[in-house]
């Protein structure tokens, strides 16, 4: 047993210098020595004999060759990393928070009567809050104009009325009523001013939803609403994209305005150099992010990672790899000093599955 713990040390020795030196010399030293000491390492275990003598079944399986478990291990710590990205967790500690009965709400981003100079805003994203409003409650209408506004449905039902539309005259689900459910998402461009409701009509169920702003690249835009669903199982594959750029830019045309055409098909347009994503993770499971997802326009990116609390803290994220950027429930992360085409990777490591929101701009 000493002969064998003797030859196993020379091996580890060997493998550390082979990892910290890739010279041909080393290289060819390292496969000969292998050899040598897998003879060794066999004939040095006489507990293999003995196990193999007591299972007959273990006697027909043959031990992998060493050379290929050993190139294994290496290509796995040599996995690489966006080392050249700084990674800020946001704990959801540090958000502000208000409890007002008919609404428990945590502020990512400065709003209302909280101020925070260190969370203002990101790139074009304004405002995100998590959001709970109870049953047969909500915002009453209301004005809002030049954003771009998104309600992200996580659990319950979400009411929209337009203010030009009477209660009871809803002729089906539209642009001026939509009742929204887990997965739907409404956006509205607030443009040169719209106002409307969002209300919890339900008789008993809390609503559980994302609200998020963001800065259009210009002013005075037509206001205009989008909704769509985005189902779980999708979600579950892999991270969907549920905003893009429209199509045209900046400088879209009346044409291009009206066809209402996302860079990404599928998802909804934004006025804004902007992406949004979201995915389920199983535990345990990767998805990584492509930055920019191939359609923005400026090459310097900046991504906001958010966790929503929506596992009663059971869901963990870690974010490329690394141990001081593991997400909690609630928490978010910036994510600086990226660019279009780098793959941020994020792996659920809690009990359960982690939801997880992806907010990409320029």
């Amino acid at each position: 047993m000493k002969r064998f713990a003797l030859t196993l040390s020379i091996l580890i020795v060997l493998i550390s210098i082979l990892y910290t030196d890739n010279s041909a010399s080393l290289k060819s030293f390292f496969q000969s020595s292998t050899r040598n000491i897998s003879t060794l390492l066999l004939k040095a275990a006489p507990f293999t004999t003995t196990t193999a003598s007591s299972n007959p079944a273990l006697a027909s399986t043959p031990l992998p060759p060493p050379s290929s478990m050993f190139k294994n291990t290496i290509s796995t710590m040599a996995k690489p990393l966006l080392h050249q990205a700084k990674i800020t967790p946001h704990r959801s500690s540090a958000r502000g928070h208000a409890d007002h009965g008919w609404l428990n709400t945590y502020h990512s981003f400065s709003f209302a009567s909280w101020y925070s100079p260190a969370f203002n805003s990101y790139g074009p994203l304004r405002v995100l809050n998590e959001d709970r409003v109870r049953a047969n409650s909500g915002f009453p209408t209301h004005p809002h104009s030049n954003f771009e506004i998104f309600s992200y449905i996580l659990s319950g039902e979400l009411t929209h009325r337009d203010s030009m539309l009477k209660k009871g005259a809803e002729g089906g689900q539209s642009d001026r009523f939509f009742r929204m459910h887990r997965g739907d998402v409404q956006f509205t461009t607030g443009g040169t001013g719209i106002a409307h409701s969002e209300f919890n009509e339900h008789a008993k169920d809390t609503v559980h939803f994302l609200q998020i702003w963001a800065l259009p690249w210009k002013k005075g835009l037509k206001p205009r609403y989008h909704t769509r669903h985005f189902s779980d199982e999708e979600k579950r594959k892999g991270f969907v994209t549920i905003l893009s750029p429209l199509k045209g830019g900046v400088e879209a045309s009346a044409e291009q305005e009206t066809a209402a055409e996302p860079m990404v098909p599928e998802s909804i347009p934004i006025h804004a150099d902007f992406v949004m994503a979201a995915g389920i993770i199983r535990e345990g499971g990767v998805f990584e992010w492509n930055v920019g997802a191939k359609v923005t326009e400026a090459t310097k990116r900046k991504v906001y990672i958010h966790l929503p609390m929506t596992k009663n803290g059971k869901s963990r994220v870690r974010l490329d790899g690394r141990d001081d950027a593991v997400l909690e429930e609630g928490d978010g992360a910036f994510v600086d000093n990226v660019r279009a085409g780098d793959k941020l990777s994020v792996e659920s490591v809690g009990e359960v599955e982690a939801e997880v929101i992806v907010l990409d701009t320029a």
